[in-house]
């Protein structure tokens, strides 16, 4: 969804770290996710000169991001969570792949293009399961990949993490508590506040001079264990009273 991108574009770069240049990884030199490749072909498209993508600047890492992998994915228009599951999946491995797998989890045709007819076709389902499906299908996909065995368990953190988080962007807005959640959260609110009353504690002073009758009726309603803590916390105080601070003509 809109203005998710720079959270979505935080929770990547935890993810993609700082500069690599891995001899296994087919990539190359790499700077927080983006390739040497990626790089030489943005500064060209901006008519600037190429350099290493090790000084690359965060305003260009922004754009990067957002022009060839958010929108690319089109997930200003995906539900929150799918949004940025898509978006590291098209960052990790392509966006074509991640259109096409998610199109496949769908039943939809499979051609790697976001229309509004896939965007459509998207609203009849829950994103929360699309999420799960789509993150089976791309650690799938990552097991079959032969360098599965220098970065395999690292990939499969990342999308178990990907997974947890996006699922988590997307109840935070679709939950809603049960009717029973929120009147038994209601209840305890006010029973809170009544336990809290002015003068409950001159009643509760008043009943630990009367006997145990007297304190029962004070403490009638009243959660046990903040019952003895009240209870414990005026006796103490009387005592204080009568040894220390009690002059004799009050006798």
């Amino acid at each position: 969804m809109q203005n998710n991108f720079t959270k979505s574009l935080a929770l990547v770069l935890k993810h993609e770290g700082g500069y690599s240049n891995h001899p296994k990884d087919p990539g190359g030199a790499t700077m927080r996710g983006v390739t040497q490749r990626v790089y030489d072909a943005y500064r060209r498209r901006s008519g600037a000169p190429q350099r290493p993508v090790r000084v690359i600047e965060d305003r260009e890492i922004q754009d990067i991001y957002k022009r060839q992998y958010w929108d690319a994915v089109r997930a200003d228009e995906l539900p929150d969570g799918l949004d940025y599951a898509m978006f590291d999946y098209a960052v990790n491995s392509g966006p074509v792949r991640a259109i096409k797998d998610l199109q496949r989890v769908m039943g939809e045709k499979v051609d790697g293009h976001v229309g509004q007819i896939m965007l459509d076709a998207i609203k009849e389902h829950d994103p929360l399961d699309l999420i799960s499906a789509l993150c089976q299908r791309r650690l799938a996909f990552l097991k079959r990949l032969r360098t599965w065995s220098a970065f395999g368990k690292g990939w499969a953190r990342r999308v178990d993490d990907v997974e947890h988080r996006a699922k988590r962007m997307g109840n935070a807005v679709t939950y809603e508590p049960p009717a029973q959640e929120r009147t038994t959260a209601r209840a305890e609110e006010e029973d809170m506040k009544t336990t809290a009353k002015p003068g409950f504690f001159d009643k509760v002073a008043t009943a630990v001079a009367s006997g145990g009758a007297g304190v029962a009726a004070a403490l009638q309603g009243v959660d046990w264990r903040v019952g003895v803590m009240l209870v414990v916390t005026v006796a103490v105080g009387l005592g204080v009273y009568m040894v220390f601070i009690r002059k004799p003509e009050d006798e």
